[in-house]
């Protein structure tokens, strides 16, 4: 292939983009300033003289469609050589491969056209770019495009290193903030780009710049930093986004088991679940939607709520028993309302197994959640739609010019129609028209509505409902347990009057929520119905005849029983407890033989004197002799009257009085008389000492002047 060419040749050559005639193209190259480029306009070697161009000069289309002209056939690329064995695998084998090609095929496409290769490259990868060159599609695929530097730098790296150099991608080098400092600055950097996602390059390298600019040998530059965190965010990845956004990781990184959540038969797992709905309802409200799904089956039952509430729980269960039957288990989600007393009670009065979900954990119950997301997605066809997000609802507001949205209601802006009513018409129309209908392939491809009629076996149902009302009836604040006393059973500041239940038991209160002066009483594990009742203000009675009826009834209830209790104990005797007490004794005495122990004997000297004087019993008392008789004489005369304890006549004050002044004395320093501190110390026990004590230490010492 010639790459210099005269303006004549050019002219006859038609290439596109260039003038068809010799003179229109010697106006383009005169206007152009062909001749004046350096290196790209010579003279003509030839006969004739005159100057010769570079195709380099033409246009991209034209320079391209001469060298497709003169490319020879994929025959002239050498094959690759065969290896035995390769240190390379996989893709860096297949990059290594595709850059061989390439470069083998230019060296051989510049000598088929007699270009030297340094001239040959940049026209090669013209023609490569253009499809003028047949390329495999493999090599196509690593290769897409090349430019003439490229080829340079693949063929120094070959030259220098050898061809496994070219599989080798230079980017998977690890940069040197990876390593520095033993990974302690990769640890701190993750640390920051974990907790601050947001941080660019220039924030981080001046964090760097703090906590290791002592410790490092050269501060990194900008762009180092900047491949750093590329590198970081591709070696990283999962770790970052576990750590930046939780739920996205659980829902696009971390591995579930699919598949794992299996029913025996129909209605042998339900799993419960609510959401905030995704459409505004007049009001401009935004309610929630609580969803039941059949695991075996996969059909499904929705309820509207205003706010999520247990009682709302408690009428999708109710709606769910009464079409489909009772179920054996039931898997709700960890929230308030599905753990609200009322919802245990009930399922606990029905006898169905509960399991809870994990906490923070949508993927322990995955079907009721994807139900969700199919029915949030469906609801972008009702009016009223407000987007799944954010970024849906700006979407969505603007699809009206601003001016025109500018103090438009949000009813009219989002083309609000449906009230409460017709909404839940709608969510039941989809439940069993739209997705009850629908084809789902765990089943089979097989709808929900048919699989439910393939089941040939029994099922539970409820025979009355109206006591399944009663189960669903609230239970009272609190635990809902009560204690019935003489006043009735307090609820709510109320007084509820009952004749059914006697005071002192206890008794489960579920609320008539029909009748606010009515309540139902029931044992306290809710399975036996024990009665009602009225408290006479809220239901509008007669205080003084609903008082007397229940008295009666607890008179009526009680009589019985008093007099047989009354009959009963007129035929107990006064000793009758008592004989039984000593006769059980005795039969316990019957059964224990007593053997004496070996005796040793024990002597002390009082045991001896005591045993002298018990034996002078046997012996009559001797008499007192004159000289004892004259010294007892003699000394009941010596006995003075005036040692005669006297009778005290003091007042308490008084005493009181004197004790204080003994204590003073005491205090002082000063003797007392024994007889009067032993007084002292017996008279300070007395109560009578205390009560006077607390006087005088609160109104001090004028109250006993």
């Amino acid at each position: 292939m010639r790459r210099w060419l005269t303006l004549a040749e050019i002219a006859d050559a038609g290439l596109p983009g260039l003038p068809s005639t010799r003179r229109g193209l010697a106006e383009k190259a005169r206007r152009n300033g062909w001749a004046a480029r350096p290196g790209l306009a010579r003279e003509r070697r030839g006969m004739g003289g005159g100057l010769e161009y570079s195709i380099d000069l033409l246009p991209e289309e034209a320079r391209v469609a001469w060298i497709a002209r003169h490319t020879p056939g994929s025959g002239a690329t050498p094959a690759l050589p065969l290896r035995e064995d390769d240190s390379l695998a996989g893709k860096d084998r297949n990059r290594r491969d595709a850059r061989l090609w390439v470069l083998n095929t230019c060296a051989a496409w510049g000598a088929a056209n007699a270009i030297k290769p340094r001239a040959a490259e940049p026209l090669f990868t013209e023609a490569y770019r253009a499809g003028a060159i047949e390329v495999p599609d493999w090599v196509r695929a690593h290769v897409p495009s090349v430019s003439d530097r490229q080829l340079r730098r693949w063929r120094r790296l070959r030259d220098a290193a050898g061809d496994d150099a070219l599989g080798r991608d230079g980017r998977a080098k690890p940069p040197m903030l990876d390593t520095a400092l033993d990974g302690r600055v990769r640890m701190v950097c993750l640390g920051v780009l974990a907790s601050k996602p947001f941080v660019t390059a220039h924030h981080l390298r001046a964090y760097i710049r703090k906590s290791f600019g002592a410790e490092l040998d050269k501060l990194p530059s900008l762009r180092a930093v900047q491949y750093t965190i590329a590198w970081w965010e591709r070696e990283y990845r999962n770790e970052l986004l576990r750590l930046r956004d939780p739920d996205r990781y659980r829902s696009h990184v971390a591995f579930r088991a699919t598949g794992t959540t299996i029913a025996a038969e129909l209605n042998d797992l339900w799993e419960i679940d609510a959401s905030p709905a995704d459409v505004m309802l007049r009001g401009k409200k935004r309610h929630s939607v609580y969803l039941a799904i059949d695991v075996w089956s996969r059909r499904v039952r929705v309820l509207v709520s205003e706010t999520p509430r247990a009682s709302a729980v408690g009428l999708l269960i109710r709606k769910c028993l009464l079409d489909w039957g009772v179920p054996n288990t039931v898997k709700t989600d960890n929230g308030s309302d599905f753990r609200a007393r009322t919802t245990v009670k009930l399922l606990s009065a029905l006898q169905i197994e509960t399991r809870v979900s994990a906490a923070y954990d949508p993927s322990d119950k995955g079907m009721v959640e994807r139900v969700i997301g199919t029915f949030q997605r469906d609801l972008a066809t009702c009016p009223g739609f407000i987007g799944h997000s954010v970024s849906d609802r700006k979407v969505i507001e603007s699809r009206k010019a601003f001016a025109q949205r500018l103090g438009t209601d949000d009813e009219e802006l989002f083309q609000v129609e449906m009230d409460l009513a017709e909404f839940q018409a709608w969510c039941d129309d989809w439940a069993d028209t739209i997705y009850g209908t629908r084809p789902h392939s765990a089943l089979g491809n097989v709808s929900p509505m048919l699989r439910a009629t393939q089941w040939t076996g029994s099922v539970r149902a409820i025979s009355n409902p109206d006591a399944l009302n009663v189960l669903l009836a609230p239970i009272a604040s609190g635990d809902g347990l009560r204690r019935v006393t003489a006043s009735g059973v307090r609820v709510n500041g109320h007084h509820y009057q009952t004749g059914d239940v006697m005071p002192g038991s206890d008794v489960l209160v579920r609320m008539d929520p029909l009748d606010l002066g009515r309540i139902w009483l029931f044992e306290p594990e809710g399975e036996v119905w024990l009665g009602e009742a009225i408290c006479w203000q809220l239901a509008g009675l007669d205080p003084v005849s609903t008082t007397r009826k229940v008295k009666e009834a607890q008179k009526a209830y009680e009589a019985e029983r008093v007099a047989e209790i009354r009959k009963a104990a007129r035929q107990i005797g006064p000793r009758d407890v008592a004989d039984a007490l000593l006769e059980e004794g005795r039969e316990r005495a019957r059964n224990i033989v007593t053997l004496p122990p070996r005796q040793k004997s024990h002597d002390t000297p009082g045991l001896t004197a005591a045993g002298d004087a018990a034996a002078s019993r046997d012996t009559a008392p001797a008499a007192i002799s004159p000289d004892l008789e004259s010294r007892r004489a003699a000394h009941i005369a010596r006995f003075r009257p005036e040692n005669t304890p006297k009778v005290s006549t003091e007042k308490p004050i008084e005493r009181f009085r004197r004790a204080l002044g003994l204590e003073e004395a005491v205090a002082e320093g000063r003797e007392i008389d024994p007889a009067d501190d032993a007084w002292l110390q017996v008279y300070q026990t007395q109560p009578e000492y205390r009560a006077h004590k607390r006087t005088w230490q609160t109104y001090g010492r004028q109250m006993f002047a």
